[in-house]
């Protein structure tokens, strides 16, 4: 009988978190669905950047997806297991998972530290190292960047972690948790139903995406009645399909990833989804700014250069990985210098923090302040000899 309550107590506090979860995106994604059916040259502009961020980074962080979360599908790794065995690398192989693009290494790492199976230098080094899903997006539009970012990261989180290692010792923090079983685990969601839809737009939308990167204007080799225009419709499409299936989707945004138990084509759909929301959101935030003020960003970022790689490092201290999309979006839009770019990467900690925060409160925060210096570092290094 005990038990059965515990069960019922624990489902309803899945419940209740989901429909929390649910009513904040769902209010949020209605938010950006009502902009983008204004009226007038407003509408237009918030139309024109949603197709714009669909066909120029949506569709390759897709196709980036399908290709990572694939080998992540097939492989079959135990990186869980791989951790037991390998307690003299755990630093360094820490550092490389949070390296990876994605969330999924990092929160695993974590979720070993949680457990006690690793040292708190190894939690540093996967916070330090991590960029959480914003490497998507940089792989896809500047894969040079993009792997330059993931080899500072494992590099400087693992010099990072055997620092702290040497400063507080590999049991510094530690603490057991058992898992109750509160974060709910779905196969399929409501939004799996959408998938099919969701390809129909994502293949056409990759094609386009292709030719609008090779500056191929296919508007003018494809004519249509009334004015439309191709890239308008699949781009404008493929947003607000993205942003319907995000802000309806029960699960956590991390949970899309990284749930192993779940299809391949939902992991990539879901993860897709939610980082397409933020890609759009850093557009419009910059589209509507511009729109309602007179002020040139380039020429704003330019007058408080010195500070900016510092307020980007003080981007990377909020938890997920929606502002960090921002600020990745910001960079390549040749706002932001690549210091600061750099300096945000390191700084932040991805979907990796939420579990951290509500399983190790004050492990996480100590771990967060130490990626700060390395950040702060590399940043100012950067800066000071290319910039």
């Amino acid at each position: 009988m005990n038990a059965l309550l515990t069960v019922l107590k624990q489902r309803k506090k899945v419940v209740l978190a989901n429909d929390g979860r649910l009513l904040k995106k769902s209010f949020f994604g209605l938010l950006i669905l009502t902009l983008a059916f204004q009226s007038g040259e407003f509408g237009e502009i918030i139309r024109s950047s949603m197709t714009d961020a669909y066909l120029q980074v949506s569709v390759f962080v897709g196709f980036t997806l399908f290709i990572f979360i694939g080998l992540d599908s097939l492989t079959k790794f135990d990186i869980a297991s791989f951790l037991v065995k390998t307690k003299k690398f755990h630093v360094p192989l820490s550092a490389f998972l949070g390296a990876l693009p994605g969330c999924g290494g990092a929160i695993i790492v974590v979720t070993q530290y949680i457990q006690g199976r690793i040292g708190f230098g190894s939690l540093v080094a996967v916070l330090t190292a991590t960029m959480g899903d914003a490497a998507f997006l940089i792989l896809a539009i500047e894969p040079s960047t993009g792997l330059l970012i993931f080899a500072l990261g494992a590099v400087v989180g693992s010099i990072t972690g055997y620092v702290v290692d040497i400063i507080h010792g590999n049991k510094f923090l530690i603490q057991k948790f058992d898992d109750d079983g509160n974060e709910e685990v779905l196969e399929k969601t409501f939004v799996s139903k959408f998938n099919i839809f969701w390809l129909l737009i994502f293949m056409p939308g990759f094609i386009l995406g292709i030719l609008v990167a090779f500056q191929v204007n296919i508007n003018n080799l494809i004519f249509l009645p009334n004015n439309f225009e191709l890239t308008a419709i699949i781009g404008s499409s493929g947003a607000i399909l993205s942003i319907f299936m995000w802000s309806l989707n029960p699960l956590s945004d991390f949970q899309c990833s990284t749930d192993k138990s779940r299809g391949f084509l939902s992991r990539v759909v879901d993860t897709t989804n939610f980082v397409s929301t933020w890609v759009i959101c850093g557009f419009l935030i910059f589209e509507i700014f511009m729109f309602f003020t007179s002020i040139d960003l380039k020429v704003f970022f330019d007058i408080w250069l010195p500070f900016v790689p510092l307020i980007a490092i003080f981007f990377g201290f909020l938890p997920g990985c929606g502002p960090q999309v921002v600020v990745a979006t910001f960079y390549l839009n040749g706002f932001i210098p690549l210091s600061a770019e750099l300096g945000n990467a390191i700084s932040n900690d991805g979907d990796a923090l939420f579990p951290a925060i509500a399983l190790a409160p004050k492990a996480a925060v100590v771990a967060t302040i130490y990626s700060a210096v390395p950040a702060i570092i590399v940043a100012y290094s950067y800066m000071y000899i290319f910039e």
